[in-house]
């Protein structure tokens, strides 16, 4: 069956802020000069919002320059942050509230609003969609369509109605061919393509090292004298400190009696026996979260990893015929804990870049150095350089030695403070045998503060069509017994939040690996986080995974 094909000025990957974001630009500035310029958004969620997990506490910076009238306009942004709680977890039921002088000043939350960033973004794609952009939901981008010259030229989307084995079922389609003179990749945190492209042009090159870490995430609707709209509590410590890791947890008072719970774990962990979602539900209990969430009603339940290398891991954002942008690229500026309004900048510029030379007469292929210009003229530039040091320093001295240096280069020196601080070692590369690891014991789910896996994914509304191609891909099938079970004892059945990955007795009575991809939620963490990456992330077919409501 032979492929359709579409031509754009400007084809977009990926629906989230930096995507939606780009679109918009394009087509104002468009409107603006009174030119033609075509624009169309794939996105492989069943809609625009469906696979967009975020806290989110949104700052507005980069909204009030793309939309100024946003409030007129109906955006959901309801709940002004009323005020910041940050607190240091000791133990199981210990913790220390930071007094507001010690915390580091980007960390302060006033002007910003606590968000559904799903919501955020579905209303964002109707502004788009206002100013004659095309979306198309379901439709995931699976391979990059490249010029004779080797630029980029567009993206085809994944096939419709393949069998598990690759044939083709009644009614299969195969995927359309959508060119454009430049493609930008908004895929979010590892993203697919945005992975090969970097590979493909050796973007990092000269970079340190991504990091990433694994956001866990669920709604809850509390009794009304538990909740305070407006309030944002984060902090660290317990739980993660007790097996050595990393990271930081977040509650947020959304309207509606409702709240947002979350932890975020470094996947710079050691331990392999660590589960990140049993990490997340161990936190709940905790005296200074069970107090908000004692007698409440779990309505919703996620993960999705973070980019969190910052500025030092940034990698080239510029390739002939696209550009990298959001957290495709890792925009996100870890000391905020934010990256929508960077994401969103990202997108803006990419589109400012692109208009100029596609209103000028050019064809496509080239590389838009001017973005790069572009980037570092902007604010965006600016905040992520102040940024720099944030995460590494953590990293390197944890949550104390770390939280000291940053209050002294954030709060003292407005993070210019003339040192560097990198993290030059891979997620992946840390991780320790588990001969020489200690056995975490984690206490069984009691089904009022903590919950399974299989509950909890089942609260994502994901689903898959059972009879396609597994997108989750094994470069060799023996290595998880080989290598992962004898060394790490298959850590992917533990860092995977949505138990994807078991250990399972073959017909020979031996060790095989099952995965059961129809529970994937898209976190990507095992992409990342497989000491042997030996796991590769590629699109299912469009629509299939979570289905966010209100995330």
């Amino acid at each position: 069956m032979q492929r359709e094909s579409m031509e754009y000025d400007v084809v977009i990957v990926g629906g989230g802020p930096a995507g939606i974001a780009a679109a918009i630009r394009l087509r104002q500035l468009a409107v603006e000069n009174d030119a033609e310029l075509s624009v169309c958004l794939l996105e492989k969620g069943s809609e625009i919002g469906a696979h967009i997990l975020s806290g989110a506490v949104l700052e507005p910076r980069a909204l009030n320059e793309l939309i100024p009238d946003w409030r007129e306009k109906g955006a959901p942004l309801n709940t002004p942050v009323a005020r910041d709680e940050v607190y240091l977890f000791r133990g199981p039921d210990k913790g220390v509230r930071m007094p507001k002088a010690f915390i580091p000043k980007p960390m302060h939350n006033t002007g910003n609003y606590i968000v559904s960033l799903g919501n955020v973004c579905r209303w964002l794609a109707e502004q788009a969609e206002a100013l004659e952009v095309e979306i198309f939901p379901g439709f995931a981008a699976a391979e990059v369509v490249y010029t004779e010259a080797g630029a980029v030229a567009g993206v085809v989307t994944g096939d419709m109605g393949r069998g598990a084995d690759g044939s083709e079922k009644d009614g299969f389609e195969p995927g359309m061919e959508l060119r454009g003179k430049y493609t930008l990749f908004a895929e979010g945190c590892r993203g697919h393509l945005g992975k090969q492209l970097i590979e493909k042009f050796a973007l990092d090159a000269g970079a340190t090292p991504q990091h990433y870490g694994l956001g866990l995430k669920e709604l809850w609707d509390i009794e009304g004298d538990q909740h305070e709209p407006g309030l944002v509590i984060h902090g660290a410590g317990w739980p993660l400190s007790e097996s050595g890791s990393s990271g930081g947890f977040f509650l947020y008072h959304l309207e509606n009696q409702q709240v947002s719970v979350g932890l975020i774990v470094d996947l710079s962990y050691t331990n392999p026996h660590v589960s990140p979602f049993d990490e997340f539900q161990r936190f709940k209990h905790h005296p200074v979260i069970q107090r908000y969430l004692a007698g409440g009603r779990r309505v919703a339940y996620g993960a999705r990893a973070i980019t969190k290398g910052g500025f030092y891991a940034l990698p080239k954002m510029t390739l002939p015929g696209g550009l990298l942008i959001g957290c495709d690229a890792g925009t996100l500026n870890f000391s905020k804990i934010k990256g929508s309004h960077t994401a969103m900048k990202s997108g803006m510029l990419a589109a400012e870049t692109v208009f100029a030379a596609v209103s000028q007469g050019d064809a496509g292929g080239r590389e838009l150095t001017g973005y790069t210009e572009r980037f570092q003229a902007s604010w965006l530039y600016e905040e992520l350089y102040r940024s720099r040091n944030f995460g590494p320093a953590l990293h390197k001295w944890g949550a104390y030695g770390g939280g000291a240096f940053n209050y002294v280069d954030q709060n003292w020196f407005g993070g210019k403070l003339p040192v560097t601080v990198k993290d030059p070692t891979r997620d992946h590369e840390q991780l320790k045998p588990a001969s020489v690891s200690k056995p975490i014991d984690y206490p069984k789910p009691d089904g009022e503060l903590s919950f399974d896996k299989l509950s909890s994914v089942f609260l994502s509304s994901t689903n898959h069509e059972e009879d396609q191609p597994c997108h989750l891909q094994l470069k060799d099938a023996r290595i998880p017994i080989d290598t992962n079970l004898k060394d790490y004892d298959a850590p992917e059945q533990r860092y995977c939040p949505a138990g994807v990955y078991e250990i399972v007795e073959d017909d020979q009575g031996g060790p095989s690996l099952q995965i059961n991809a129809q529970n994937c939620v898209h976190c990507k963490t095992c992409d990342i986080k497989d000491p042997t990456q030996n796991i590769t992330w590629v699109t299912p077919e469009g629509g299939g995974g979570p289905n966010y409501p209100n995330m």
